[in-house]
């Protein structure tokens, strides 16, 4: 018998495959074709069991009937997800322990926090997966045994969290003026009836008052306003937020010899609220704007902005008050210059010739909100001193009683909460100007506290190091935690937590005793680096920049943002600056001023090169500036964050 190659097999065999399928076509391709105008090219396959390159086969087509073709769905049992995510943790794990044991700590330590990131990003509660919790306890025994002794030793130079800042509230001047310029039976477009007039008048001859009190039609129209639903509800806000405050600023209004009623200011600007923002940029209790607040001495920084420090920014209101009527010597003008500026209200008297506002007002010659401002002012004034005459009966909220502490360093408003046994709200309520959850390190900064907690507080913090203010914490134990369990939570090892508190490792600790939790300090950003921020519900392009302390146009440069328009939810990337001090050293170090070549006299310009790892604050504060200066001398910084290589002029300060 004649031996048969393998490509001879081969075409044997697919000589039988098509003869095959022939016959199974036959009852179908006749309905294929009539149903079908696809074109149908045959692929041309080599066969690669061969090294004969010259032999090609080529199939033909083999039309298909749709109505005979089944598809058959094979279900697959769902794989344990606890399992597999143990198993995979579990090999990086290994990964990390191999090199570990060669000496290789930086890839064993990168293993380890890649095996912890996937149990903790896996949504599963490891604590009650057996698996899990054993993988987790173990990775958190093995991290700190791959630090280098320069990471156990370092001292944390940045706050262990850069929180994102307070809630802001809508400032009542813009949700009033939105109110009033809409069409609608709460426009105040009429002063009331006869009765809120006569009301009004009795009230000015049965009241003491201390500004002149006009009761005009735009007055009352703001007063009718003040009695529908939405303007009672702005006035009853503000006239019980005043019990926080009106005994601070009355206080401080007679130390400047101002009239008391400027109080009412505060309440159209703010109705009482820190942490009011308008639509321009204005914040605080007196809705100071940031180059206005830094005028008057408010600082503002990364960490805190005095613009919302209650008693620091009544004494800058109260300040530029006071220049205002040195200009103007007129309350009403004082007025109309505080909301709109002294310029509009010098150019509007200027216009008319008259030094009046209330001419001014008739002449439409300021802009529309200026010209409701005192009006609302006036029309607060008269409900504050008698509410119940309007029909409001509020009770005022108790006046704010504190301690002041100078803890001398940066410290955690949360380890500072569990030290006293308050909430954290509870401190950010009594310290608005504090933007994130750290306290600057200026020495000078005073923390306020519940009144009666000053000596609990110090004899507290004395207990930890004040270079772990940043990152230790305070842990009140609770029926049933344990040692583990609470290190756990926190991600401390058992034996580190017993040792601190001095405890044995293998210890029962009683409920409601309070441990302290040595937490690792993280590392953050350096200021000027790139950072990322989400946008809430209210944001606005000014409220962002104004809280990473950047410009307008810096914020839509960065982000390619052709307009205005914000939505919550966008994704931003930011490079934040600072104008004050930094709540602790810079992870840059910063040259002092001594060792930076100067031109050595005030007033002079110098240029600096700058070099790897600089940022627009180490500069400033080197030669002994401002960032809003740097940037005002090198415009291109509005465009693009600052770069090594960068020729920087700088106008030595006077």
């Amino acid at each position: 018998m004649e031996r048969r190659s393998p490509a001879d097999k081969l075409i044997a065999l697919v000589g039988l495959s098509l003869a095959s399928g022939a016959l199974l076509c036959l009852a179908g391709c006749e309905d294929t074709a009539r149903h079908t105008t696809a074109t149908y090219h045959p692929p041309t396959i080599q066969d690669s069991t061969t090294q004969q390159p010259g032999i090609i086969l080529k199939i033909g087509a083999l039309p298909l009937n749709q109505a005979r073709w089944h598809t058959v769905l094979l279900a697959a049992m769902p794989p344990d997800g606890v399992d597999r995510l143990a198993r995979q943790v579990r090999a990086v794990y290994t990964a990390g322990g191999q090199e570990q044991k060669t000496g290789h700590n930086d890839a064993a330590r990168e293993d380890y926090n890649h095996a912890l990131d996937l149990l903790l990003a896996s949504g599963f509660d490891i604590s009650k997966e057996p698996s899990l919790s054993e993988l987790f306890n173990g990775i958190m025994a093995s991290l700190p045994t791959v630090q280098s002794p320069a990471a156990q030793n370092a001292e944390p130079t940045e706050p262990p969290e850069i929180a994102s800042e307070q809630q802001s509230t809508p400032s009542p001047l813009d949700e009033i003026n939105a109110i009033t310029t809409l069409s609608g039976e709460e426009t105040p477009a009429a002063p009331g009836d006869a009765g809120l007039r006569t009301n009004a008048e009795g009230e000015l001859r049965a009241v003491s008052h201390d500004l002149p009190l006009t009761l005009n039609d735009p007055v009352l129209s703001f007063l009718n306003f003040f009695q529908t639903a939405r303007g009672r509800a702005i006035v009853e806000t503000g006239l019980r937020r005043a019990g926080r405050y009106s005994a601070m600023i009355q206080r401080v209004l007679a130390e400047e010899g101002l009239p008391g009623d400027l109080m009412y200011l505060a309440q159209a600007e703010s109705a009482f609220q820190p942490q009011a923002l308008s639509r321009a940029g204005a914040r605080g209790l007196w809705q100071f704007m940031s180059f206005r607040g830094k005028q008057y001495g408010l600082e503002h920084s990364w960490w805190v902005d005095e613009r919302q420090d209650p008693e620091k920014a009544t004494h800058a209101a109260a300040h530029h008050l006071r220049d205002l009527y040195q200009m103007f010597g007129d309350w009403y003008l004082v007025m109309a210059a505080y909301n709109s500026g002294p310029g509009t209200v010098q150019h509007a008297v200027e216009r008319t010739g008259y030094a009046d506002f209330w001419e001014m007002y008739k002449a439409n010659v300021l802009p529309q909100e200026t010209r409701n401002y005192v009006p609302i002012i006036l029309a607060l004034t008269l409900i504050a001193k008698d509410p119940a005459r309007y029909g409001i009966d509020v009770t005022p909220d108790d006046p704010l009683k504190v301690d002041r502490v100078q803890p001398g360093h940066s410290l955690d408003l949360r380890l500072a909460a569990e030290t006293i046994d308050v909430d954290v709200d509870t401190l950010r309520l009594l310290n608005p100007q504090l933007l994130r959850l750290v306290t600057p390190s200026d020495p000078r900064f005073m923390l306020q506290l519940p009144v009666g907690k000053a000596e609990e507080f110090e004899a507290g913090m004395a207990e930890i190091p004040p270079e772990n203010w940043l990152s230790w914490r305070r842990h009140r134990v609770e029926e049933g935690e344990t040692l583990a369990s609470i290190a756990r939570r926190y991600r401390v090892t058992p034996a580190s937590l017993a040792q601190v508190n001095g405890l044995d490792a293998q210890a029962r600790v009683a409920a409601d005793r309070k441990l302290i939790v040595p937490v690792s300090a993280q590392s953050q950003p350096t200021l000027g680096a790139l950072v990322r921020y989400r946008t809430r519900k209210n944001d606005t392009v000014e409220s962002v920049a104004d809280q990473f302390n950047v410009t307008v146009t810096e914020l839509k440069k960065w982000n390619g943002m052709r307009t205005n328009r914000m939505v919550a939810g966008m994704r931003l990337k930011i490079y934040p600056g600072v104008t004050g001090p930094m709540p602790t050293q810079s992870a840059v170090a910063v040259k002092p001023a001594s060792s930076v070549k100067t031109a050595g006299q005030a007033g002079q310009q110098v240029t600096h090169r700058v070099r790897e790892g600089e940022t627009l604050w180490s500069i400033a504060q080197a030669y002994q500036t401002t960032i809003e200066a740097l940037r005002s001398g090198n415009r291109f910084l509005f465009n693009r964050p600052l770069q090594a290589g960068d020729t920087l002029l700088i106008v030595q300060p006077r």
